[in-house]
This record gives structure tokens, C-alpha cells and sequence, in this order.
């Protein structure tokens, strides 16, 4: 995959879980922001090659659903020939002045590494004049 297409992917994956409803899965309701939010750390990062998470304790049901979306991640990779990415994390919180948010890492194989953070969902991207 062009590297371009890994972001995209990237987006879409991060954005499937931002919005609660897990489309990608086709099925699920979740609330990655609202746990983020009620916890000490105040922010969730989703590995989304492993399904591990670091920052705040996921519950049960939200760390199975992301061990879901890695395995969905997987599948997609390999329908597509072999997977381009090294890697693919988000980080979700909730910001007083910007509200929900998340920013997506990708880096493919070749170490190139793109960092997006988007705003609200679904996920825009905040402007460059505001970064």
C-alpha cells in the first residue's frame, strides 16, 4: 500500500472506534472518550496492531472490542497482500477547549511517520492556522 492509503486506513480505523458504534466490526457500542475522560490518566492510546492500550484501564468490554479491531486490521492487511505498517496507534481524549479528539500515528516500513490529530466525530482535521 502507498503510504498515502495507510493514513487513510489509519483514519478510518481510529475513526470507527472514536465514534462508538464500531462499523468497522459491524456491530459494538463502546465509549472510548467518556473512559478516557473518567479516568486518572485522562487519555487511552490503542495499538491498533497489537490490541494492547496504554494510558487509562479500558473496561472489559472496550479492551475486547479493540483486541476486535486489531484482528480486523490483521484481515484487512491481508486481504490486501501483506500488511505496510510498523505501526498504527491513536491516542483518545477529551480536551476543554476542543472537546473529543484523537491523533493517529502511522509509520510504514520504511520509517516514513505521519502524526494527524482529529476533532470531534467523526474525526476532522483541525486546521494548519490552529495547530
Amino acid at each position: 500500500m502507498k503510504f498515502g492509503e495507510l493514513k487513510s486506513v489509519g483514519h478510518n480505523i481510529a475513526d470507527s472506534l472514536a465514534s462508538g458504534i464500531g462499523l468497522m466490526l459491524g456491530h459494538d457500542l463502546s465509549d472510548i472518550f467518556g473512559e478516557a475522560a473518567n479516568s486518572a490518566d485522562g487519555f487511552i492510546v490503542v495499538d491498533f496492531l497489537t490490541g494492547a492500550t496504554t494510558g487509562a484501564e479500558p473496561s472489559p468490554d472496550l479492551a475486547r472490542t479493540v483486541r476486535e479491531y486489531a484482528k480486523a486490521l490483521h484481515g484487512l492487511c491481508e486481504r490486501h497482500g501483506s500488511s505496510a505498517f510498523a505501526a498504527l496507534t491513536a491516542r483518545y481524549d477529551v480536551d476543554r477547549v476542543y472537546g473529543r479528539q484523537f491523533t493517529v500515528t502511522v509509520e510504514d516500513r520504511s520509517g516514513r511517520i505521519s502524526v494527524d490529530r482529529y476533532l470531534g466525530v467523526p474525526g476532522r482535521k483541525l486546521p494548519a492556522h490552529r495547530r
